[in-house]
């Protein structure tokens, strides 16, 4: 069960699947919904009840969204993380993957993120041929060449 400490603004995993205890920070955002849940919830448990895979297909089912698992969410934290600008490494320590190999395989991102990314290539102080350094006539010939 995963436990939510006010104090620290952590989720502790007290046993993960590798065995081994998680410490996950947590957002703003979550930290107010959590405040919220334990108003109505008098549980130190995240989900006091049952774990989100039992219950989550049930709530999708009424929302009426189709293929979204409890699973897909970790995906989609991965993809945003990385999108946002946060690296690897950072992604894998909150993923809490053991390899950077599974990190990537979580990160993926959408495609306007990557047309942004080759935009970037493209200022208005320079041009598709120039590398910002100041060429001579005779080095910024062999570099067009």
């Amino acid at each position: 069960m995963a436990v939510y400490r006010f104090s620290h603004d952590v989720i502790t995993i007290p046993r993960s699947k590798h065995g081994e205890s998680r410490y996950i920070p947590i957002n703003s955002t979550l930290r107010e919904t959590l405040k919220q849940l334990r108003k109505s919830a008098n549980s130190p448990y995240v989900f006091p009840v049952d774990p989100p895979d039992r219950w989550f297909p049930e709530v999708c089912g009424k929302a009426k969204i189709k293929g979204l698992t409890w699973h897909c969410l970790r995906h989609t934290f991965a993809s945003r993380l990385v999108m946002a600008g946060v690296d690897l490494r950072t992604v894998q320590e909150l993923m809490g993957h053991k390899t950077i190999t599974t990190t990537m395989r979580y990160a993926h991102l959408a495609p306007k993120h990557l047309a942004d990314a080759v935009e970037r290539l493209v200022s208005s102080t320079s041009n598709a041929t120039s590398t910002g350094q100041n060429l001579t006539p005779q080095t910024e010939a062999m570099a067009v060449a």
